[in-house]
């Protein structure tokens, strides 16, 4: 166990497991449990640290925002919600007080989603405010004052110097309106400081607190970005004809900001641009590795580097002279084989916390004393993880049939035998937006952990290389997008490693789809197929509330998959249920709003009319991917019998 006592004892009680030699005989619940210690962030002047802890509830372990007294770490606070409310992100606004944004879990394979609300606490948890949000007028004292708020809320930054305050975007529910306030954190009282006629628009501050641009996209799934103009007092609309430009960051002196920009549809270059001139310096460029994210330091808002975000990350800095950059690079070459992230300096630039992870270690978190140049650990995100029992996860690169370049993982048992393995290909979520990293994968490594290798391929579609390369999975969730998979698979067979005749195919939600379809296209070569959580009719898109009530929703479907219904159905594996001739196994919870049940009570009747029923295991009271640790292990033990069965190690 990697935590200290003081801090694990506190707040969970958890056992220990012992060393084995074989991989496949670390404990199943070391999997089957999620992160236990996250999102930590020090107080400015180094007194407390706020991290989200999951405590046994039932079935469950709930996050819980829980405040520590440092250095000794003793719980001086705590802030609970109600049933599957959870805090998301959190900020201190001055010593002793801290903002929270709310969100609510759907399934452990989506990360929860924001309910708009924002409330304060100091750090004993007393002086609860509710300051933003739907219950705003039963909730708040300034509740008669306000009313509620049919809009949703967003922490939009903080002013330079703390002062108890900070900035938020509302977004209407009803009409098109983007608006920006200061809100007191104390007394809940706000101040609006833009109101733009456009939903869903981001506010990026200067760091004098004004306003300066408002990003987003419009209903067709296009970028807008506005300008304010001192002299005309007014918010410009920005053309930039075709080229996707986001400001994210503003100099010390507000005379420059840092965006990402891509003229072509390319990956994503940072530049330095200058507010009066214009004129731009190029920070980061390469196309090989994409950008996974900013690095910042002591200079709140202000980055000094970027991490790549294909293959292994690496740290790239802006000026190699800087203070940041030196530290940054002083302390990574202390944890070889890690990553590592700054998450917070106190206000005297004393103290800080950082994050270390890798593809075995799922993080760790250190407090750092620069006057001392000691670096303690503080808890690690999953204490029953034991880095060095993890399988390594290697980048691989290979071509798909057309000649597109692809990337992906594989990861491969620790103790692996002398013998060709068995696959699994492990397919990603989404499909677009999302990408499958060299970070810690708690399935990947539960997969290898029994003797399997997984292959993970970042297909067309997928994000981190740009518009282009995500546009171009578009209409071909069916087609290409599978053909990438099935390529990486003869990729990985053809290395000689893997067994060609022990494959299956597994994945959650889009993932599941891509199992399934798999199985139809190339029955031969996959000799089973798992579904989690999967969409298996691309017909019941359309059926659904938000893609009838939303444009944009609606919209963005219609790029994406389109409306030929004969393409629908070829690309639906509820219609391709007859080409599926090997075994099956569903799983499903039956409160799932992502994929409802629809989804998979269809593609089991499928399978069934064909003759070819599917093992099945529903969870009705599950979401998105199971949460409570029963379900949890459930699924993971039947998950492990089913391979074992069908492409047994």
């Amino acid at each position: 166990m990697r935590v200290r006592s003081a801090l694990l004892c506190a707040c969970l009680s958890s056992g220990f497991f012992h060393h084995l030699q074989a991989a496949a005989t670390i404990p199943l619940a070391a999997f089957v449990k999620e992160e236990q210690f996250y999102n930590p962030h020090l107080s400015p002047d180094g007194k407390y640290l706020a991290v989200t802890v999951r405590v046994p509830s039932g079935e469950r372990f709930v996050p819980v925002v829980t405040f520590y007294a440092l250095p000794e770490l003793k719980i001086v606070g705590q802030v609970g919600m109600s049933a599957f409310d959870v805090p998301l992100d959190y900020y201190w606004v001055n010593n002793t007080r801290l903002i929270i944004s709310k969100g609510k879990e759907l399934g452990s394979r989506e990360r929860p989603v924001a309910t708009g609300e924002v409330l304060a606490t100091e750090f004993d948890g007393s002086k609860q405010e509710y300051l933003y949000g739907a219950r705003m007028f039963q909730a708040s004292s300034r509740g008669e004052r306000y009313g509620s708020d049919y809009g949703y809320g967003s922490v939009a930054g903080l002013p330079r110097t703390l002062n108890g305050h900070f900035f938020l975007t509302s977004h209407a529910w009803e009409g098109n309106r983007s608006l920006l306030y200061d809100i007191d954190a104390k007394n809940a009282t706000r101040k609006l400081l833009a109101d733009l006629p456009e939903r869903y628009l981001d506010f990026v501050m200067q760091r004098d607190g004004k306003p300066r641009f408002a990003f987003g996209s419009d209903d067709d799934n296009q970028q807008v970005l506005y300008r304010y103009n001192d002299t005309g007092a007014l918010w410009n609309k920005v053309d930039f004809a075709g080229a996707h430009l986001v400001p994210r960051f503003f100099s010390a002196d507000d005379r420059a900001f840092v965006a990402s920009y891509s003229a072509k549809g390319g990956p994503e270059t940072i530049i330095r641009e200058d507010l009066a001139s214009g004129a731009r310096v190029t920070l980061y460029d390469n196309p090989d590795a994409g950008l996974d994210s900013y690095l910042t330091g002591s200079r709140p808002g202000l980055p000094f580097g970027v991490s790549s975000g294909i293959g292994i990350p690496r740290a790239h800095y802006f000026d190699l002279n800087d203070d940041d950059a030196t530290l940054h690079k002083l302390l990574s070459e202390q944890f070889p084989g890690n990553t590592m992230r700054f998450i917070d300096f106190t206000a005297d630039g004393k103290q800080l916390l950082f994050l270390v992870h890798s593809d075995r270690d799922p993080g760790s978190y250190y407090l750092f004393d620069r006057m001392t140049g000691k670096a303690d650990l503080l808890f690690a995100a999953m204490a029953d993880i034991e880095p060095d029992d993890m399988a390594e996860r290697r980048p691989v690169s290979f071509k798909a049939r057309d000649g597109l370049a692809l990337q992906g993982y594989l990861t491969v048992p620790k103790h692996a035998p002398q013998v060709k393995l068995p696959l699994v290909l492990l397919a990603h979520g989404g499909p677009h937006g999302v990408a499958d990293t060299w970070y810690f994968d708690d399935d990947a490594q539960f997969l290898a952990s029994r003797g399997y290798a997984v292959l993970q391929v970042n297909f067309r579609g997928s994000s981190g290389r740009g518009k282009n390369f995500e546009h171009a999975g578009y209409r071909q969730w069916g087609a290409k997008v599978q053909d990438d998979m099935i390529d990486g698979v003869k990729w990985a067979i053809a290395q000689g490693e893997v067994d060609g005749n022990r494959v299956c195919s597994y994945g959650a939600s889009f993932g599941a789809y891509s199992a399934m379809m798999l199985a139809a296209r190339e029955p031969a070569l996959f000799k089973c197929a798992v579904g989690y959580a999967g969409l298996y009719d691309l017909n019941l898109i359309y059926k659904e509330d938000l893609t009838r009530r939303e444009k944009s929703a609606f919209n963005y479907w219609n790029k994406v998959i389109g409306q030929d219904k004969d393409e629908l159905d070829r690309f639906s594996p509820v219609m391709q249920a007859a080409q599926i001739t090997s075994p099956v196994l569903l799983v499903h919870g039956g409160k799932d709003k992502r994929t409802p049940i629809e989804h998979a009570n269809a593609m089991r009747a499928a399978l069934i009319k064909v003759n070819r029923p599917p093992e099945w295991l529903l969870a009705p009271n599950e979401g998105h991917g199971f949460y409570d640790t029963k379900n949890r292990t459930l699924f993971y033990q039947a998950l492990e019998v089913f391979l074992n069965k069908h492409i047994g190690t």
